[in-house]
């Protein structure tokens, strides 16, 4: 029977990013004893929840509050603070990962301000990496986390706006980068960010007249019921299908007083769960309290003048566009690895079938909770360099990829922004109770993957 990667034959691994899913995975890579170098652009540790990240990747804005719970987003080894709040602020989030990285020595194997400007897979397997700081590098493992919530993607309507327009990326607050007040605003988009920054600029003490402009329109979920995060209620298994789940809850979802009709938001073109729903208590407020006015999506652009699909218009001074991201390598030539409307194939998220020396970790939008996803892939991840876990073959990989896009996305919404979609819980237990024992059980039979040395 074949043996695990000796220590001597183990790969040099780079980790690009050192937000949470470089992090994990720079964490887990340690924990087996892996040689790791972590680039990251910026001075700090925590990309998006670095709020005012030097490197323009983080798209906290000052009032942010995460909307999955403390009980539900804390890593498995690594609890979040009792006395932090259900949902922290950002700047909790971002002590957090502070703390994290602190307790595990990860700041000692992190390069800060040398970000990867290019990364090129060598003829014979491993990496060249071009570097800001240190010029050439080689590696024998890529782990590509570099995030996929920092290139912001805009909505594309007939015409043109003479006011000013900004993404939501760029948003800080009522001052910055625009001076929000005694302003007519449309914010466009009713994902988590959209209903935020709605809610903030609609209030009265602003004096601007706020108009929320959506496409699909979406279902509106509390972040508590009973008194209780929302969320702890919040459990799928792995025993039953996950469309008699879904079917539960579309079935009860008028509990939660979810429907945006009842607060005079169209009606949604999807059922419970077949789109990402939004998460927000103050949301069904301004709307029913008259300080934020709902329309459907927009039919063209004119000067000032902003046309809807329903035949009305009205003037507007500003437009923020909570449109959602772009999944974008900045490091890959796009002929060689790129995600056109966020589509990129990957096995279990993680592997392009046939280049076996690189791994995805963080690109998928996990329900409920993103921390112990990003922790579960790095743990296969780690074994998958130490050699304790070997892929299928490649046809394999293709066929299941196709199988779990089905599972976790084929009843959504067609939109770049449900393509990586998945329920943690299952995907979890997928990779813990599943994939992970099936690879090992491949690499005792077949070997380990030989990494080791393919960068010389």
């Amino acid at each position: 029977m074949a043996q695990p990667t000796s220590q001597a034959a183990r790969p040099t691994v780079a980790v690009i990013g050192a937000g949470i899913s470089g992090l994990t995975a720079s964490k887990m890579l340690d924990d087996y004893g892996i040689d790791y170098t972590t680039f990251e652009s910026s001075d700090r540790v925590g990309g998006n929840w670095a709020f005012g990240n030097p490197n323009g990747r983080s798209s906290a804005y000052r009032s942010l509050h995460i909307d999955t719970s403390k009980h539900r987003l804390s890593f498995k080894d690594f609890p979040m603070p009792e006395d932090y709040p259900d949902f922290p602020h950002h700047t909790q989030i971002k002590a957090y990962l502070d703390s994290y990285a602190d307790a595990f020595g990860l700041l000692e194997r992190i390069e800060f301000q040398n970000g990867v400007v290019h990364a090129e897979r060598l003829p014979a397997g491993g990496w060249e990496l071009r570097t800001e700081r240190t010029g050439t590098r080689r590696f024998d493992l890529l782990v590509v986390a570099n995030g996929h919530h920092w290139d912001p993607r805009f909505a594309d309507f007939p015409g043109e706006f003479t006011g000013d327009s900004i993404h939501s990326h760029h948003y800080i607050d009522p001052h910055d980068p625009l001076d929000f007040t005694g302003k007519r605003i449309l914010v466009v988009g009713i994902g988590n960010s959209a209903a935020d920054i709605a809610v903030e600029l609609s209030s009265r003490s602003l004096q601007n007249e706020v108009t929320l402009s959506t496409r699909s329109s979406a279902w509106i979920v509390p972040k508590y019921t009973y008194g209780l995060p929302a969320d702890k209620y919040y459990v799928t298994t792995p025993y039953l299908p996950l469309k008699w789940q879904r079917w539960f809850v579309q079935k009860m979802q008028f509990m939660a007083g979810s429907n945006p009709e009842l607060y005079g938001l169209p009606k949604p073109n999807h059922k419970f769960f077949e789109a990402h729903p939004t998460q927000s208590v103050e949301l069904p407020l301004r709307l029913g309290s008259g300080d934020l006015t709902p329309k459907g999506d927009i039919a063209r652009l004119d000067g000032g003048t902003v046309h809807f699909q329903d035949g009305t218009s009205g003037d507007f001074d500003v437009i923020v566009y909570a449109t959602g991201y772009n999944i974008t390598f900045p490091f890959f030539d796009p002929a060689f690895i790129s995600a056109p409307d966020n589509q990129i194939s990957l096995y279990k998220r993680m592997f392009k079938p046939g280049i076996d020396d690189l791994v995805f970790a963080g690109f998928a939008q996990a329900t409920p909770t993103l921390f112990p996803f990003v922790e579960a892939q790095a743990r296969l991840v780690a074994a998958y360099a130490a050699g304790l876990y070997r892929l299928p073959p490649v046809e394999e990989m293709e066929r299941v990829i196709v199988q779990d896009q089905q599972k976790y996305t084929g009843h959504m919404l067609d939109r770049p922004r449900h393509t990586q979609q998945l329920d943690y819980f299952v995907y979890e237990h997928d990779l813990r109770a599943r994939e992970i024992p099936r690879g090992r059980e491949r690499a005792a039979a077949d070997g380990a993957p030989l990494l080791a040395g393919r960068a010389s």
